[in-house]
């Protein structure tokens, strides 16, 4: 496919990017910085401007391409580009800056005839991540049914893009799938981040204990593409682990007492469904910081999800 991806140059997106072009793909990263991989095509564009976005999705991405009978069309769209936090620029910058940009990428993808658009959502989408003060969830695990009313400019310009994404889905029929993407983790911030929060699982209460491996999140985007058909929908991204020592049962107890648990949880499952990616995508999360770091209990039930 040739897929015109938004932030690549991005923590996450430096990643995927390259993974999807190993994957045969031929992929533009469109961004204010390039990324410099020989893998994929850099092209400098400010998303937050219509007509800069318009002509980059329907433009050129590279020299060979003017060698081709045709000028190419793209087949997807991947937009990942985004403030990826509060507390680097003001609230309302972040809060404009990305729901404008999703609204540009899709109003100019969907009329150039894209019929393949995954974009970047956020676990902060269900209030708890940035909350002031502490923020429980309504049940567990949390699945895409739970409702998402955050604070935080962050989280609110990613559920404005959903609702934006949604609309731009019933206007066209073409497949647009949200990633309510966890914290994201590079391969080496295990060795770097993990020791701290097997000492204290504090530190990643925000996250709902959870966390998405680069390389799994690159699985998940390339499922994404070889899935037709769906409409739009909005998936967890995670790992199947808990990005903590502590089991299931121990977090219960010491931070979600009183909290309704919907079914069984495994001893070092997720409380960040995946099911829905599971059986929808045929998602396979295969890392986790165990491979890394010695785990002070058993690993047995972690890959499955669901035990």
């Amino acid at each position: 496919m040739r897929i015109f991806f938004t932030g690549g140059s991005g923590k996450a997106g430096r990643h995927v990017a390259p993974y999807l072009a190993a994957q045969g793909h031929h992929v533009t990263n469109a961004d204010l910085v390039p990324l410099g991989h020989p893998a994929v095509a850099d092209l400098r564009v400010d998303l937050t401007d219509a007509g800069e976005t318009y002509s980059a999705l329907a433009g050129l991405a590279t020299f060979e391409e003017l060698d081709l009978p045709e000028k190419p069309t793209y087949d997807a769209v991947v937009h990942f580009a985004a403030i990826p936090r509060i507390l680097l620029t003001s609230d309302a910058a972040t809060y404009a800056a990305n729901v404008l940009s999703t609204y540009n990428v899709l109003e100019a993808a969907t009329p150039l005839g894209v019929r393949k658009i995954v974009f970047a959502s956020s676990e902060t989408t269900y209030g708890i991540c940035f909350a002031q003060g502490e923020r429980r969830p309504r049940y567990l695990p949390v699945d895409e049914e739970h409702p998402t009313v955050p604070e935080d400019s962050y989280a609110m310009s990613k559920v404005a893009g959903e609702a934006t994404a949604r609309s731009f889905q019933a206007r066209t029929g073409a497949d647009v799938y949200g990633l309510r993407i966890n914290n994201v983790i590079e391969p080496h911030e295990y060795a770097e981040l993990f020791p701290d929060f097997l000492a204290d699982p504090a530190l990643r209460r925000r996250n709902i204990f959870a966390y998405i491996d680069t390389r799994d999140l690159g699985q998940m985007v390339q499922r994404c593409l070889e899935t037709d058909g769906l409409g739009y929908e909005v998936f967890n991204v995670a790992n199947a682990d808990l990005s903590v020592a502590s089991t299931t049962q121990e977090i219960r107890e010491r931070f979600y007492d009183g909290v309704e648990v919907r079914r069984e949880l495994g001893r070092d499952e997720t409380f960040y469904s995946i099911d829905k990616a599971r059986d929808l995508l045929g998602y396979a999360p295969r890392h986790s910081w165990r491979d890394v770091l010695a785990d002070p209990g058993a690993r047995s039930e972690t890959g499955t999800g669901r035990s």
